[in-house]
C-alpha cells in the first residue's frame, strides 16, 4: 500500500473541526503529504435563508458566506502557524455527502479526516444515518478525530479479522507513525459453541477448542505481523474471546491505546448494511481516535470474513 499523499479534512468550522485539521497536520507533516480544508455550505440550510430573507437581500448572503471564507481560511493559517504546513482551502454550496465525495475525488484524496465530535452536522454522522451512508460511500479510509492532537500517535489497537484487507489495515496503520507500538488484536468466536453445550460436548472438550483457534489466531498474526515487516519489539498480539466491539473498547481503555483502526468491508454493497453496525459502534464507544480502513480486492469486490459476517 503506497504511502498516503492527500488528505482531505471536511470541516464545520467547530472546535472539534478544528482538532481534526491540526491532526490532518502533523500526520501531513510526518508523512509528507498535501492537505486541503473543505467547507461544505449546505444547500438546504441556504435555500432555507434566501427564503427567509426574501428577495433583494443579497448583501447578507454575501456577508455570510465570505465570513465562512474568512474562518476556513483562519484555520488555514492556525495549521501552517501551529505545524508548519501549507493547507489548501476549498468551499463549496450543495448537499452534504454527495460534495465531500466528489471533492475526495477530484483531489484524489488518500485519507479522510474529520471531527468526531463536532457540534455542527459533522456531529451526526456518529449518531445517524448519515455517518452508515458516508462509510459505505466511501472508498477513502477515515480518521476520526476526538481529542486535540498534542503528539503523534503511540499505541495504535489493530483490530484484525483476517479478511483480505488486514494487511493493508496494518501498513496503513504503520505508516501514519512507524514509531508507534502496535497491538493487533483478534476476537474469537467459537462457531456453534452454545449448540455444542447443549449437545451435550464438555466443557473442557468446549475449552480445548478454544484453545486450538486462539493458536490458530495467535499464528495467523505472526505471519501478518512478518509479511507486513513489522519490527518486532514494537508489536504484539492480543487474542480475546467474546464480542468483538466490547473486547476492542475494553482493551482500548486497558492499554491506553490512543488510535483504534478498524476495517470495514466494502462500500456501498447490501452487506455493508450488516457489517456497518460493527463500525458505527465503536465510533459511538470507543473513547479514542479512530481510523476506519476499507476492505476490498484488487477488483473493488467486497472481502468479507467469515468471522465478520456473524457480527
Amino acid at each position: 500500500m503506497p504511502m498516503p499523499r492527500s488528505l482531505l479534512v471536511p470541516t464545520d468550522l467547530s472546535t472539534a473541526g478544528r482538532h481534526a485539521a491540526l491532526r490532518a497536520a502533523m500526520l501531513a507533516r510526518e508523512i509528507g503529504a498535501r492537505l486541503e480544508l473543505l467547507h461544505v455550505v449546505e444547500a438546504g440550510a441556504l435555500a432555507q435563508l434566501r427564503q427567509l430573507l426574501g428577495g433583494g437581500n443579497d448583501a447578507v448572503e454575501t456577508r455570510m458566506l465570505a465570513q465562512t471564507d474568512a474562518q476556513l481560511a483562519a484555520l488555514a493559517r492556525d495549521v501552517q502557524s501551529t505545524h508548519g504546513v501549507t493547507a489548501k482551502t476549498h468551499r463549496t454550496e450543495g448537499q452534504l455527502l454527495p460534495s465531500i465525495t466528489a471533492r475526495a475525488t477530484a483531489i484524489d484524496a488518500d485519507l479522510m479526516v474529520l471531527g468526531a465530535s463536532s457540534a455542527g452536522y459533522l456531529r451526526h454522522w456518529l449518531i445517524g444515518a448519515t455517518a452508515e451512508r458516508l462509510l459505505r460511500k466511501t472508498r477513502q479510509p477515515m480518521l476520526f478525530v476526538r481529542q486535540a492532537p498534542h503528539q503523534p500517535y503511540r499505541t495504535l489497537l489493530v483490530s484484525i479479522d483476517f479478511s483480505p484487507g488486514s494487511a493493508r489495515t496494518i501498513t496503513l496503520a504503520q505508516q501514519l507513525n512507524p514509531k508507534a507500538h502496535l497491538i493487533l488484536m483478534h476476537a474469537c468466536e467459537l462457531p456453534f459453541e452454545g449448540k455444542m453445550r447443549f449437545a451435550g460436548v464438555s466443557d473442557e472438550a468446549v475449552l480445548q477448542y478454544r484453545q486450538t483457534i486462539r493458536q490458530e489466531a495467535l499464528l495467523r498474526l505472526q505471519s501478518l505481523a512478518t509479511d507486513t515487516g513489522l519490527d518486532p519489539a514494537r508489536w504484539r498480539p492480543v487474542i480475546t474471546h467474546g464480542d468483538p466491539v466490547q473486547d476492542i473498547v475494553q482493551q482500548q481503555l486497558d492499554l491506553d491505546a490512543d488510535l483504534v483502526v478498524a476495517g470495514k468491508h466494502g462500500a456501498g454493497m447490501t452487506q455493508e448494511w450488516l457489517l456497518g453496525s460493527v463500525t458505527q459502534q465503536l465510533l459511538g464507544r470507543v473513547q479514542s481516535d479512530v481510523l476506519v480502513t476499507v476492505d476490498q480486492d484488487p477488483d473493488g469486490a467486497v472481502c468479507a470474513s467469515p468471522s465478520a459476517s456473524s457480527r
